[in-house]
């Protein structure tokens, strides 16, 4: 996949790129209440036009007619506009209202059909494209829609992280799961990567803890939903910030360093990273002993006739071993996954021991 570095084709970026504006255009007020104080503060203001909806009845959005209201406000304060399409007419409009930069929403990027053919009516466009991650932890979609676009000749493309529904409760509307676009980005270096606080938090007050947490980790960018009276806002009034306070959010950010450039904390850092090495090593040491005693017990168990799983021993590990987690202040739940990882290699090695040893039985004699 061929793409290019977010200031090969926008100059004016200054990292962080900041897009901003509210989730839907509703009214030709709200639209100008809500956009005018933050377009000196942001590179691009967004703005639902079409409003996907989970079921009908709600508000959708008000289509072309909303596109006018924007192009009339344009004429009178200028300004970037960047909106959602799902469909080829809508890339016709963009087209033809001059939008400045599009993103694909995570119910598109879950259907390569409907991925398909947007890809397709964007051949021969200049137009940036960002695409948003599916709605489920799913990376080879969200790579095989942006592989999509960039087969069809789209060189302005980026990727949007507005986390991953879940059936469990959880802090988040969407869970973030980090390691998805990191592991993007790690694949696709150039691929300028932005961070959708709003939709994965689903409540204004964590906002700007997520953003926090993308700069920290790097992102090239934001995109957070504002509006001039969120509380009355038509749809996700909840995670839209108002518009007002856009400017403190921003101003708080704190962006680090992209690299270590002062020599004591090169050095510092190095220190640091020997250490962690030395206790991969070790943990990795930890682990080898650990299956080399897991064999050993599933040729005792073989030998014994004793079943692999044993439920009471497996309840006794799973109880100690979050007790010693409190004691070590380790958080429990990653020790939970990694306990759970332990017991499948465990169940799974000694089934080969079984295996092994039944084939032995069945070799025929000299």
């Amino acid at each position: 996949m061929v793409v290019r570095e977010l200031k090969d084709w926008y100059p004016q970026y200054n990292k962080p790129l900041l897009i901003s504006g509210p989730c839907s255009v509703e009214t030709e007020e709200q639209l100008r209440n809500s956009v005018l104080p933050i377009i000196d503060k942001v590179d691009f203001v967004r703005g639902g036009i079409w409003k996907p909806r989970t079921r009908p009845g709600n508000f959708e959005g008000h289509g072309e007619r909303a596109l006018q209201w924007v192009q009339a406000l344009r004429k009178e304060t200028p300004f970037k506009f960047a909106m959602e399409v799902a469909t080829p007419e809508h890339v016709e409009l963009a087209h033809q209202y001059e939008v400045d930069l599009v993103w694909i929403g995570a119910r598109t990027t879950v259907n390569p059909f409907n991925v398909a053919e947007l890809a397709e009516s964007f051949k021969g466009s200049e137009l940036p494209v960002f695409i948003k991650n599916p709605i489920h932890a799913e990376l080879s979609l969200w790579k095989g829609a942006l592989e999509r676009f960039s087969k069809a000749g789209v060189s302005k493309l980026g990727a949007i992280h507005r986390g991953f529904h879940s059936y469990q409760k959880n802090k988040y509307r969407n869970v973030p799961m980090w390691q998805i676009p990191l592991d993007l980005k790690s694949e696709f270096p150039e691929l300028p990567l932005l961070c959708d606080p709003s939709h994965i938090a689903g409540d204004r007050g964590l906002v700007a803890e997520i953003a926090q947490r993308a700069l920290d980790l790097n992102y090239d960018g934001l995109m957070i939903e504002s509006h001039c009276k969120p509380d009355a806002a038509w749809s996700d009034a909840a995670q839209q910030i108002a518009t007002a306070n856009l400017p403190d959010l921003i101003n708080g950010l704190l962006l680090r360093d992209d690299v270590f450039t002062k020599e004591n904390i090169i050095n510092q850092l190095e220190l640091i990273r020997e250490q962690i090495d030395q206790a991969d090593r070790e943990l990795l040491e930890a682990l080898n002993l650990r299956m080399n005693l897991v064999e050993k017990i599933g040729e005792f168990k073989k030998e014994n006739n004793v079943a692999i799983f044993q439920l009471s021993r497996w309840k006794e590990i799973f109880q100690s071993r979050q007790e010693w987690a409190d004691q070590l202040n380790l958080d429990r739940q990653f020790v939970v996954e990694v306990l759970r990882l332990l017991h499948q290699q465990s169940v799974k090695t000694q089934t080969e021991v079984f295996n092994k040893k039944e084939q032995n039985l069945n070799l025929p004699n000299d």
